[in-house]
């Protein structure tokens, strides 16, 4: 019958540059690219992303009808969609990029049970063990981590594949299957082309200025690819070597350092992937035990109040309204929001952990994680618990004109700057004028900030001081 392998798609929606197609194509008599989908994935996937995933599988199956091929889908569990198609077909290979979460790592164990998995490169440039301290010991630190990163070198354009000119044909007879209807986006077209234009358009231009414009609120200063690397609509690969000819065609020093600041936060990608590849105990509590024991609150009012960006301050609500309407959120933005629920509210962190990853469209466990950890002050390279964002102040620095407020909490656009930032502070006669109520049109502050900053302090103490007496004990 000939001899038919599969190239499993996961992380990997597109043709160009991707080493498992290339792979799989390779003495193939029938490739099928195969997408199944996986109840414990797609059920719990928040519907943006879910949304995300499908049209880009839509776009990536007209791709391969222009090559006489077709996606083909199925329904998992992924052994069980594996094994009937064997049934069907005869002995099949697997091409499958390796992926590094728990929940993939285990599925992959158990499909090998039966099929063996040829796994090329997966979602990061380097594998998460091959970034390791002298000792043989995993980093816990982003410096020294980043810095033997760099010392294998960043690949060229030469390195990136090209899109196939032809498939091999599909077995005779199989059934496509049928992906579900999905939501576009306006926000995240999930396409190839818009992922490389976005790539594109932000080498020419954005990440030369992407150091000094990285935390404005109110601009445009990062690449939104997030969602486009998080599902392989654009390989890491790809997005390193556009770094790099962006890099050795600066011309000044303060370009080199800020294309390199971008570079670093991919970088920060590979570490967090890394550090839930060594401890994948980090999605079950702090990866810092003095802090596994903090007495968080209990507060189901100040969190509703923190989903629905109804805090009382402005900037954090603008956050989150943004992440609720678009399924996305700026670096900047994610720090404050989790730093205010974590410090400001005493709410656990897993809370604002598990609020992102059912509204984000570019969640990934392993940064969403990181990210949270490193707020909370309870992972790995945190930031030290007694750091408090002031999130008046984180506002006034990161959004001065009150633009992104006024874009996302409409209710005081018409206030002027200062007061868009602190609306508590607007005398009742200028508030007449404005035709604002405060308290009314938008809510009073859920917590004082100068009286949550000691409680958080307090408690993270009392957590540290009764670790350390129990291990004494």
């Amino acid at each position: 019958m000939g001899h038919t392998q599969i190239w499993w798609i996961r992380r990997d929606i597109r043709l160009q540059d991707n080493q498992t197609l290339d792979a799989a194509r390779q003495n193939a008599d029938f490739l099928i690219p195969l997408f199944i989908i996986e109840p414990e994935l797609m059920q719990q996937a928040a519907p943006k992303r879910r949304d995300f995933i499908l049209a880009a599988l839509a776009d990536l199956d007209r791709q391969l009808r222009d090559l006489g091929s077709r996606l083909i889908v199925r329904q998992g569990p992924a052994q069980q969609a594996l094994q009937a198609l064997s049934t069907q077909l005869g002995e099949i290979s697997l091409f499958a990029h390796e992926d590094y979460s728990p929940f993939a790592r285990q599925r992959d164990l158990n499909v090998s049970q039966f099929f063996p998995i040829h796994h090329p490169e997966g979602v990061t440039l380097r594998h998460p063990s091959a970034i390791l301290k002298d000792d043989g010991n995993p980093y816990t630190v982003f410096t020294p981590y980043k810095n033997k990163w760099y010392e294998s070198p960043i690949p060229t354009p030469a390195d990136c594949l090209p899109a196939p000119n032809s498939l091999p044909p599909l077995p005779q007879g199989l059934d496509a299957g049928q992906l579900p209807e999905a939501q576009a986006s306006e926000h995240f077209p999930a396409t190839s082309d818009e992922a490389q234009s976005r790539l594109q358009t932000f080498a020419d231009d954005g990440i030369q200025r992407y150091q000094s414009l990285r935390d404005r609120m109110d601009l445009d200063g990062t690449s939104r690819l997030s969602p486009y690397l998080r599902f392989g609509l654009i390989s890491i690969r790809e997005a390193f070597v556009e770094a790099q000819i962006a890099y050795h065609q600066s011309k000044t020093t303060k370009q080199r350092s800020e294309i390199r600041t971008w570079m670093d936060e991919l970088v920060w990608r590979e570490f967090y992937t890394a550090i839930l590849y060594h401890f994948p105990n980090v999605m079950r509590g702090a990866f810092r035990e003095k802090y596994q024991n903090i007495q968080w609150r209990n507060a189901p009012d100040d969190l509703q109040a923190w989903q629905d960006g109804k805090t009382g301050y402005p900037f954090v609500d603008a956050c989150m309204r943004q992440l609720a309407h678009t399924g996305w959120m700026h670096n900047r933005g994610r720090m404050i929001a989790a730093s205010f629920l974590t410090k400001d509210l005493l709410i656990n962190w897993q809370e604002g952990e598990a609020w992102f990853m059912a509204n984000l469209v570019d969640g990934d466990p392993a940064a969403n994680n990181g990210g949270w950890q490193w707020s909370a002050g309870t992972g790995t390279d945190a930031a030290p618990y007694f750091r408090i964002f002031n999130p008046v102040l984180q506002g006034q620095k990161y959004d001065p004109e009150g633009d992104y407020i006024a874009h996302w909490v409409p209710e005081l656009k018409h206030l002027p700057v200062k007061f868009r930032h602190e609306p508590w502070k607007i005398d009742p006669a200028e508030a007449k004028k404005y035709g604002f109520k405060y308290g009314s049109d938008y809510p009073k502050q859920i917590v004082d900030h100068k009286f949550a900053r000691q409680r958080t302090l307090k408690a993270y103490s009392e957590a540290k001081d009764s670790f350390f007496e129990n291990q004494e004990g």
